[in-house]
């Protein structure tokens, strides 16, 4: 009778430990790219072909969603719109290289009550400090620091019983492309999708790009290894996000999809289903939120603007947002700084509409300034560009000429584009003037008006105008 009862004894004692195994706060890792477009994963595929095993076995263990969207495709005003649930109508990071304002809050002040370490090594773009109050690690733009940085902060955490969240944010694949090896890519040999024209600047370009892109995937293979050998897997929640499109054209400084659109995967043995896609849009103001909701806290209202995914997580398919919207300012941006070009978006997970207000003046953001000097160039100088190296949209601008449809895309952009994303997936063909697309034309001009008006900008051009070099920018 006695062996019986310290059986029992035993045996409850094992499953209330097990409880309280499923019942402890999950861990979070956000492996987070720079300037990847997110058709470069074969996982996503369409675009340029790249060798990404680790992220495409992350997408087949995890949950791989189909229709993540930034509201900037910007370095600083992403990295703020992840980390504070905020877009930048609310923080005020319209801009390249801005702040958020002061009384933005951002996932160190959810977390940090309860219980969480909040930590980021490598690439920060963010503040000011009160509102990105991370324990900073390091920058670093090699993997086995990142690695080595990982480790210390984690160990350090296990060691403690503490839970964490670190944000790992790489340096690749931006500008100007020294990590990896492009030898592994052939630039003859590289598939040149339809939304570029192809020329041997552009081929000679992409194998620099492509090489950090899979230096990239290479971290992420390094922190799923060391999260499954520790046996950390299980209770922690991996992120892998390919941040905007890259800084080749229609991307990067664009409302464009291959801008806006981001790659993101989630894996998590036991709490995220293996396998699963995730086909409703999702705002990438929503992460905080969903990672709020995930350890436990309480989403108070207007705190964010985003709203919690766990459902889509986990294997469901949610409609959240009706919308996602987009913005662009180009005051700013390195040798413009005085150009106003804003340009402002709605998509509803099939349909994009993209509103250039400017209609009277032409983009020409830093990768477009020499193929802009082609563009205007005066006929009494027929080589504008001699002794100046040739980058890939000057060299379409040579080869095919400013009427080129791609050509003019770089510049001279309609006031409305109304593009069918399930039809034309490179936004080619604008359907503004399609008889059957006028009810949709309404329905999103209509939403992105009132979202705008709601948020202060109605006018864009007089909000680029009004946005000042201040102490937050």
């Amino acid at each position: 009778m006695k062996n019986t009862l310290m059986k029992i004894i035993q045996i409850s004692l094992f499953f209330l430990s097990l409880v309280k195994l499923s019942a402890a706060p999950p861990n979070f890792i956000f492996v987070l790219g720079d300037d990847i477009n997110r058709d470069n994963l074969t996982c996503y595929g369409g675009g340029v072909k790249c060798n990404t095993p680790n992220l495409d076995k992350l997408a087949k263990d995890g949950v791989l969603f189909t229709q993540a969207y930034t509201s900037v495709a910007l370095c600083a005003p992403f990295r703020q719109e992840l980390l504070s649930g905020r877009t930048p109508w609310r923080t005020k990071t319209f801009l390249n290289h801005s702040k958020s304002t002061n009384e933005t809050k951002s996932l160190p002040h959810y977390l940090k009550p309860l219980g969480y370490r909040v930590a980021l090594v490598g690439k920060s773009h963010i503040g000011p400090k009160r509102a990105y109050p991370f324990e900073m690690l390091g920058d670093t733009n090699d993997n086995e620091d990142f690695l080595a940085k990982t480790k210390k902060f984690i160990d350090s955490c296990s060691a403690k019983g503490t839970p964490f969240c670190l944000i790992i944010a790489s340096h690749d694949a931006h500008g100007p492309y020294t990590n990896g090896d492009p030898t592994q890519y052939n630039p003859e040999a590289l598939n040149i999708p339809p939304y570029w024209i192809d020329t041997p600047e552009l081929r000679a370009s992409l194998p620099p790009y492509l090489a950090e892109v899979t230096n990239f995937d290479s971290l992420v293979g390094d922190v799923r290894n060391y999260i499954d050998r520790a046996k950390l897997a299980k209770n922690t929640v991996l992120f892998a996000c390919t941040e905007q499109g890259s800084g080749f054209p229609f991307a990067k400084w664009t409302c464009f999809d291959n801008g806006l659109h981001s790659g993101l995967i989630a894996y998590a043995p036991g709490k995220i289903p293996r396998g699963h896609v995730s086909n409703p849009l999702l705002w990438m103001c929503d992460i905080a939120p969903t990672i709020v909701d995930m350890a436990g806290g309480k989403i108070k209202p207007k705190y964010f603007d985003g709203k919690s995914q766990l459902a889509n997580f986990t294997g469901k398919q949610v409609e959240i947002h009706k919308y996602v919207f987009g913005e662009f300012s180009n005051k700013g941006i390195i040798d413009n700084h005085n150009r106003i070009y804003p340009i402002r978006s709605i998509r509803d997970g099939r349909y994009s509409l993209i509103y250039s207000p400017r209609t009277d003046g032409r983009t020409s953001n830093v990768t477009l300034s020499s193929a802009l000097e082609l563009f205007n160039r005066d006929p009494a100088n027929p080589e504008p560009m001699k002794g100046k190296k040739v980058n890939p949209p000057a060299s379409w601008v040579l080869k095919s000429g400013p009427k080129d449809p791609l050509v003019r895309k770089l510049f001279k952009r309609p006031e409305y584009a109304l593009y069918d994303l399930k039809n034309d997936p490179y936004e080619l063909t604008n359907m503004i003037s399609s008889p059957q697309h006028q009810a949709k034309l309404k329905e999103l001009k209509t939403a992105l008006m009132t979202f705008l008006k709601a948020n202060n900008d109605a006018d864009p051009v007089a909000t680029e105008k009004a946005i000042q070099k201040g102490p937050n920018n």
